[in-house]
């Protein structure tokens, strides 16, 4: 994680209102009647970097404030390293623990291809056929409930590194993992790049998420890692949303990180700026029709880049994020109380990735090429997503055909053109996902009735 978008184009910062529903002590913030599409409790991760560094440091003379008013909030859990083999247990395990507690996980996934054009918070996969491997293992772990899902912080706003053809890749890219991860749990809430208020027009901005697939998603996501008032991001969220409207794409909701976002202006750099103070606490309950919830994004006390290395949490940012910050509301826990799991085992990369990396399905020897189909299964219904790996040499076009158990009938499809609906089913890829290089993977999914365990898959080329 990094400088993000705050580094893009200073922010005009005023002193904004610090209120929200949260819970004190090791509570979470209460989700009550919500006007925006997500309602309930949001899951503080009891492993995240200030929770461990708060239980390490209790005589730290700074530990108490950052204790009560940081490290008892819900915030977003990144997954910014280039893991494919690994991805699906490390979201599952993060996703099973929410689920426990009975609360709403966030997940910022930041590991598109030549993120950040290569400033602080360079990496990413490889290429992007190694991003949708990723992004496919990702899903698998999404479990069925209600997760959030900040997809690219970056991605769409910054886009001043790529070519005509990069830009293309991208947003049919982030039009693929939408869906990939739609299909993986038709329940995940996904809000793409909105970037913030002092960057692009909301025109500009509305073009840019239709572009890249926002007809698929919930919505989008404003002032990660900027500190724009929380007025003037939703200002912003309703021109871009009427932009939308304007292009025949509606209900979409906007998603605001408050982290950072409640104190003076000054320079941008959190690193160096002692004037900023954490905004609105973490909530879903935000009286705004237009708004799903109020997050903190960007964990407050991790650094941008510029004093410290991007990413890391710093206990002298976090305490002048928090000191002199009003006290959470006080409200009453849940009494489910999260279970302890192990921290991360990696963290966000500070050098590039290796360049590469095996699909996670061994390709056939010869020209030909493998599929594979793993299944998300629930009270009546299932969805579905299969890797196509293409062989030794690479294919131009695949057939995959699923052999679905007696019962299940196809109701959708994503990235592929289906024949038939119960059965043997033959699908066909699209225009864009019928090329695959040597050794590398595409995906498609479909969902359905009945009971997809027990389904295979064959391809040919």
């Amino acid at each position: 994680m990094a400088i993000l978008s705050a580094r893009r184009r200073s922010a005009a910062i005023s002193v904004a209102a610090v209120a929200g529903l949260a819970a004190a002590g090791v509570g979470l913030a209460v989700g009550g009647a919500s006007a925006g599409t997500v309602s309930g409790s949001l899951y503080r991760d009891p492993s995240s970097a200030v929770v461990r560094w708060v239980a390490a440091n209790p005589g730290d003379s700074r530990a108490a404030v950052i204790r009560d008013k940081i490290a008892s909030q819900p915030q977003a859990r990144w997954y910014a390293n280039f893991n494919p083999s690994t991805i699906q247990s490390e979201v599952s395990s993060f996703i099973g623990a929410a689920n426990a507690a009975q609360q709403i996980p966030v997940l910022s996934v930041y590991e598109i291809t030549n993120r950040d054009c290569g400033g602080a918070s360079a990496g990413g996969a490889p290429d992007l056929n190694q991003y949708q491997t990723w992004v496919s293992n990702f899903a698998r772990g999404l479990g069925n409930q209600t997760v959030l899902i900040i997809l690219e912080t970056d991605s769409l706003a910054l886009q001043t590194c790529l070519s005509t053809s990069e830009l293309n890749a991208r947003n049919q890219a982030l039009t693929t993992a939408t869906q990939t991860i739609k299909s993986g749990n038709p329940n995940a809430k996904v809000y793409l790049d909105g970037g913030h208020s002092t960057w692009n027009s909301a025109n500009d901005t509305a073009n840019r998420l239709r572009a890249a697939g926002v007809q698929y998603a919930d919505g989008f996501f404003t002032n990660v890692s900027n500190f724009n008032p929380t007025s003037s991001e939703a200002n912003f969220g309703r021109a871009v949303i009427s932009a939308l409207n304007g292009m025949g794409i509606s209900g979409k909701r906007q998603v605001i990180d408050t982290s950072r976002n409640g104190g003076a202006a000054g320079d941008w750099c959190a690193d160096d700026n002692t004037d900023r103070r954490i905004g609105q606490y973490p909530t879903t309950n935000t009286g705004d029709a237009n708004i799903d919830a109020y997050l903190w994004v960007k964990p407050p006390g991790e650094a941008d880049g510029c004093r410290y290395t991007a990413g890391s949490f710093q206990p002298d940012l976090a305490f002048s994020l928090a000191n002199g910050a009003p006290n959470p509301p006080t409200t009453a826990p849940p009494t489910t109380n999260p279970p302890t799991t192990a921290p991360p085992t990696t963290a966000p990369p500070t050098t590039a990735p290796p360049t590469t990396a095996p699909p996670t399905t061994p390709p056939p020897g010869g020209n030909g090429c493998s599929a594979s189909v793993a299944i998300n299964q629930w009270n009546g219904g299932f969805t579905a997503s299969v890797n196509v790996t293409a062989g030794s040499a690479s294919i131009n076009g695949w057939t995959v055909t699923v052999a679905l158990p007696s019962g299940a009938a196809i109701t959708g499809t994503w990235n592929a053109q289906a024949s038939g609906t119960s059965g043997t089913v033959r699908f066909t890829n699209v225009g864009y996902n019928g090329q695959v290089g040597a050794g590398q993977t595409t995906n498609f999914g479909f969902q359905g009735t009945g009971t997809g365990q027990g389904s295979t898959a064959t391809c040919a080329a």
